[in-house]
């Protein structure tokens, strides 16, 4: 877990071979700060403002964003590899956050557990890196269209999804410090 910024996509994974990418993706909730657990429900609920370096989206909109996020990115690579030149639809993340389907409680009068977010993340990520395992290099090199990203292959579709869990974790991780300090290694 680090609270240093996460570089860009190309950064990240440019160098990694498909085998070392997919080791990296398959970390992906062990990056959270086990601080998260120890928020109470104002604390997963607060929103920040632009200017707090952390992301305005509260803790538990941000972790229930990461597991629909993967349900998105798990099911392109799937039909990447399965289907010939599949169309990748985007989805809307603002529209899943104001519909309340994250549980905040003044929308729904529910606050959904984050464990169940992260949980289905990190089962998820644990499924889909047992899988990419098993491929050669030609199925990464497979192809989908996004229809506003144009053609993406496996591999580019893995290196965005590592990257976007580092990217909102870092961010995860700087919200948890901001309520409970930095995170002293022992």
């Amino acid at each position: 877990m680090t609270l240093e910024p996460v570089p860009s996509r190309e950064e990240l994974c440019n160098g990694l071979s498909n085998r070392q990418l997919v080791e990296r993706f398959r970390v992906g909730v062990e990056r959270f700060d086990r601080r998260v657990f120890e928020l109470d429900d104002s604390e997963l609920d607060t929103a920040f403002l632009p200017d707090a370096g952390v992301g305005r989206w509260p803790v538990r909109v941000l972790l229930g964003h990461l597991a629909d996020a993967e349900l998105a990115f798990v099911q392109r690579m799937r039909r990447v590899v399965a289907e010939e030149n599949p169309i990748l639809q985007p989805w809307d993340e603002n529209a899943f956050i104001d519909s309340g389907m994250y549980g905040l409680g003044e929308k729904t009068g529910s606050n959904y557990p984050i464990g169940a977010f992260i949980a289905a993340t990190h089962t998820l990520r644990q499924w889909t890196a047992q899988w990419l395992g098993t491929l050669n290099d030609q199925a990464f090199a497979r192809v989908g269209l996004h229809t506003q990203r144009g053609e993406q292959s496996l591999r580019t579709i893995l290196e965005y999804d590592t990257w976007h869990l580092e990217h909102h974790a870092y961010l995860l991780n700087k919200k948890i410090a901001k309520f409970r300090g930095a995170l002293v290694k022992a």
